[in-house]
């Protein structure tokens, strides 16, 4: 099942977290239920590492990476680089992007396979991407908004995107990414997809406010209900308040 937590009383838990079928990374901060969820989830599976890109917390917004490889922004610090190689799975490749667009989890979604890029995306980011990702790259916009990463979460099993996406656009994009793809919103009515969600192959976490409705549309489209169980089970990092608030949904 998907989870619901907030980052210190924020629902945007897409801008503080990176979440692949290799790794987890989160944001360096106070919040402790943020991070325990995560390890809840996934400590037996893949290492959850607290970090900070240029030294900042909005690590889901400046990063973009798959089961493959892990690309950060060129202002991100030899030191962060350093730590990410050592915490990492030996066989991530990560690679520091020199690129005017900088926030890279804006501009750039990806799964295993495929991925869509900013159209104004620089030549030599897009065969950076191909290369250290694996992935092949579209050029594309998500319901005429440019900022592809922001308005779409995809995973290898599908992909919810900006809730304006026509269905014909939705039909284009799926046979692009070959994986099922629905328009929807997180945190009870939000646009911006990434923000407020995170998903893998087997689990998803989105932000607080998320309705169980929207959750629903989460768990379908990321075929999660019943992946994992063993996994998912474990609730043991929502604190009561969470829980309760959860549980009002």
């Amino acid at each position: 099942m998907a989870l619901r937590t907030q980052f210190e009383n924020r629902n945007d838990v897409g801008v503080f977290a990176k979440l692949t079928n290799s790794y987890c990374l989160t944001a360096i901060g106070s919040a402790e239920n943020f991070y325990s969820v995560f390890e809840g989830q996934l400590r037996d599976h893949m290492p959850v590492i607290h970090c900070s890109i240029a030294g900042t917390r909005v690590i889901g917004r400046l990063v973009v990476g798959n089961s493959r490889g892990l690309l950060v922004p060129n202002s991100t610090t030899d030191q962060e680089l350093q730590f990410l190689r050592l915490s990492l799975p030996e066989k991530i490749q990560i690679q520091r992007v020199e690129e005017r667009l900088s926030a890279l989890g804006n501009v750039i979604a990806c799964n295993d396979y495929v991925g869509l890029v900013h159209p104004d995306l620089d030549r030599t980011t897009e065969e950076l991407i191909a290369d250290v990702l694996g992935i092949e790259v579209f050029r594309q916009t998500v319901a005429q908004q440019v900022l592809v990463g922001s308005y779409c979460v995809l995973t290898n099993q599908g992909g919810l995107i900006h809730p304006r996406t026509t269905i014909a656009e939705q039909e284009e994009l799926a046979s692009l990414l070959q994986v099922p793809l629905v328009a929807g919103t997180v945190n009870r009515g939000s646009d911006v997809i990434s923000a407020g969600l995170v998903a893998n192959d087997w689990t998803a976490v989105a932000g607080l406010d998320t309705t169980t409705t929207e959750l629903s549309v989460i768990e379908g489209i990321f075929k999660i209900q019943m992946k994992g169980t063993n996994v998912m089970r474990s609730m043991s990092g929502v604190d009561s308040s969470s829980m309760e608030n959860m549980m009002n949904h």
